[in-house]
């Protein structure tokens, strides 16, 4: 295994561990909970738009999250935030990562 493999490896598990943890139910969740993995969110977002990075699924998931609030589901509305706080974070490793990885390859 070469050390792009390893580094496709490492890359894959830490994004499916970002979006499992995004996905762990919420227990009795509040608007306070929903604020705050809201306010989580969009920092990141924020930080992964600061690296030109920003996927469009995580826009998704934050629209989801201010839906679900506006109608009361908080359990829901802070799982779509949580959600779009892994995928933010995804994103910004992606961008930090690929921006050394690009020396690794091999030009043929």
């Amino acid at each position: 295994m070469n050390g792009n493999e390893r580094g496709d490896r490492r890359t894959l598990l830490l994004i499916s561990g970002f979006l499992f943890a995004s996905l762990a139910p919420a227990l009795a969740a509040s608007e306070a909970d929903f604020k705050l993995a809201y306010a989580a969110a969009e920092s990141a977002e924020k930080e992964a738009g600061q690296l030109r990075n920003q996927w469009t699924t995580t826009e998704t998931a934050l629209a989801a999250a201010k839906k679900a609030a506006a109608s009361g589901d908080f359990e829901g509305a802070t799982a779509s935030a949580k959600e779009a706080e892994a995928l933010a974070k995804a994103s910004i490793f992606q961008a930090t990562s690929e921006k050394e990885r690009w020396k690794d390859m091999e030009i043929r």
